[in-house]
């Protein structure tokens, strides 16, 4: 493995950033590939195996270490009461829901642990619930790929976009939490 290598360097990124469920990094990755800088077939196994892992990663440490993770949840209670909604809900779906959802995705399987979910169970569905994030982000981000490079080259004429078009995401992320965890 060449570690002076770009590509070396990318697919590190992608373990790193998909174990944490990173929206951007895998579509980073389909574009990459779009580009010739990676194999998108490597980056999206690379992202698949390490989103799954940083999901059980998750539900193992809600299931063995509860006491040791409550603190930092402490101040979090009603996105995790808005994950226990979506889990009983939705059930097996849950799994699949909660990858697509930024602010949710760490959470519902912390709650599906604390709630006693099977971890066995967790795990098949968490298999197929990786493949297909990584595959929809990974392979729409490939095929989008040329509109993506000409947003990137506008924002590059025109750098103030960048942090409009991040902060409205980021405001629209937040405001959306806000109207799913309000009490009624």
């Amino acid at each position: 493995m060449d570690f002076s290598s770009l590509e070396t360097w990318g697919y590190l990124a992608v373990a790193f950033f998909s174990f944490g469920g990173s929206f951007f990094i895998v579509a980073a990755a389909g574009v990459f590939s779009y580009m010739g800088q990676m194999d998108l077939t490597t980056a999206l196994i690379i992202a698949a195996i390490a989103n799954f892992m940083g999901d059980n990663f998750l539900f193992y440490l809600g299931k063995y270490q509860k006491k040791e993770i409550q603190p930092y949840f402490a101040k979090h209670k009603r996105k995790l009461a808005l994950a226990t909604l979506i889990m009983r809900k939705y059930g097996v779906l849950a799994i699949f829901i909660q990858k697509f959802i930024y602010g949710v995705k760490t959470i519902v399987p912390l709650s599906m642990a604390l709630a006693k979910y099977d971890f066995k169970k967790f795990v098949f569905f968490n298999i197929f619930a990786s493949i297909l994030f990584v595959s929809v982000i990974g392979l729409s981000a490939y095929y989008m790929s040329e509109s993506i490079i000409a947003f990137f080259t506008v924002i590059k004429e025109d750098p103030w976009i960048a942090p409009v078009v991040l902060l409205s995401i980021v405001a629209l992320v937040w405001w959306v939490m806000e109207k799913m965890t309000k009490k009624k």
